[in-house]
């Protein structure tokens, strides 16, 4: 039966094809009714489209089996369901993968697949292209903020991570992509609006099909925001530490003069349902003579005090020009070995992808890529 659109909600001269790969269901019910199908139809056929884009990974309305022949055919004449356009992408000797995805020209930001031993892994997916913030030991604090990402954009960078490495439709088992973290480029509660709606899309059991205690967003200490992001995502909270102390910390993580240590352990401990199957989990990047000392292990343990909270403790990842070297290895155990005497657990990071340059800390898109050898020669003489 041919579908019946109200035209006169379409304009006369057609734009060019939209992309409807990685919008939340009420944008998709939003350009459907936009599209003329009538308002009675418009959220069945969004919840159709939803499915087909975001948990079989389709990109081709044709394929689209219970959708209408005709109503597909018309769909294809205004949109698309076409990945951003991949700029570089690479594969680290451990297995690592990183993609710099362009979202318009000039507009380029990267996300990382880290797999883990035990086949799963997390998707390391950017909220904004460059970053204000300007942590010292932060490769990505070089570039100069370019713009937010759209809630669209932070979806479609778990969509080509899903194509390469082929986990359509969404509830396949034995997924290797599990979870989802927010550490990218730029500071997550400066676009909390995207990255919230990014998460509903995210976490729809019909779609993408990734759960929201599997989601973790990352923030170098937007106080006032913390708060909020719980109430309205439910995701889970990674704090970018780094110092016990506020001078160093404003040293180092510049939004400390803002939002100093004490503003920011009221604001966590003001995040919705903390409890032991709810934990915070502080990032502690480990820089030799700067913040390792046994002294700040054991000062990292009275600030925690009340928190249900993890540490991951990260070595530095070197960066052409970073004024920083990585704690030595028995420096950073002997601090692992503080914190868990008194109760928390203290993984250390492994670091993975340091030779593309994909590794915490050393994120940054840039208009004029260096070719994939000369990075990899530049990392690697870096972390000798």
């Amino acid at each position: 039966m041919k579908v019946e659109l109200d035209l006169s909600k379409r304009p006369d001269a057609a734009p060019a094809p939209k992309s409807l790969a990685g919008l939340s269901l009420p944008a998709l019910k939003a350009e459907m009714e936009a599209f003329g199908v009538p308002p009675k139809q418009a959220g069945m056929r969004a919840k159709q489209i939803r499915r087909w884009a975001h948990h079989m990974g389709c990109q081709d309305f044709m394929e689209m089996t219970d959708v209408a022949k005709d109503l597909r055919e018309q769909l294809s004449e205004s949109y698309h369901l076409e990945r951003p356009e991949i700029a570089d992408h690479q594969v680290s000797v451990d297995g690592t993968q990183k993609w710099l995805t362009r979202f318009q020209p000039g507009v380029e930001g990267e996300s990382v697949f880290i797999p883990d031993v035990s086949k799963t892994g997390a998707l390391c997916v950017s909220s904004q292209v460059g970053c204000t913030l300007n942590c010292t030991f932060c490769h990505t604090g070089t570039q100069k903020l370019v713009r937010n990402l759209t809630a669209q954009e932070i979806v479609a960078q778990i969509l080509i991570a899903r194509d390469e490495i082929g986990e359509w439709p969404a509830s396949m088992e034995n997924r290797r992509l599990t979870n989802i973290v927010f550490m990218g480029m730029g500071e997550p509660l400066y676009n909390l609006d995207n990255v919230a709606e990014a998460i509903d899309t995210i976490s729809d059991g019909d779609g993408i099909a990734i759960g929201r205690r599997r989601i973790t967003v990352s923030t170098a200490g937007v106080a006032p925001k913390i708060p909020e992001l719980g109430a309205r995502t439910g995701a889970m909270l990674a704090i970018s530490l780094h110092a016990v102390r506020d001078d160093l910390r404003d040293e180092i993580v510049p939004i400390n003069r803002k939002y100093d240590l004490q503003t920011l352990f009221e604001a966590i401990r003001a995040y919705p349902e903390l409890g032991n199957s709810r934990r915070v989990t502080f990032e502690y990047v480990m820089l030799k003579g700067v913040n390792d000392s046994l002294a700040e292990a054991r000062d990292l343990v009275k600030l925690l005090r009340g928190v249900p909270a993890k540490i991951n403790l990260i070595p530095f990842n070197p960066w052409p020009g970073s004024p920083y070297e990585c704690s030595d290895w028995e420096t950073i155990e002997a601090f692992a070995k503080v914190v868990n005497r008194a109760g928390y657990a203290s993984p250390i990071r492994t670091p993975r992808g340091r030779d593309i340059f994909a590794a915490c800390g050393q994120l940054r898109s840039e208009s004029v890529k260096k070719s994939a050898a000369e990075k990899r020669r530049e990392a690697l003489a870096q972390a000798e």
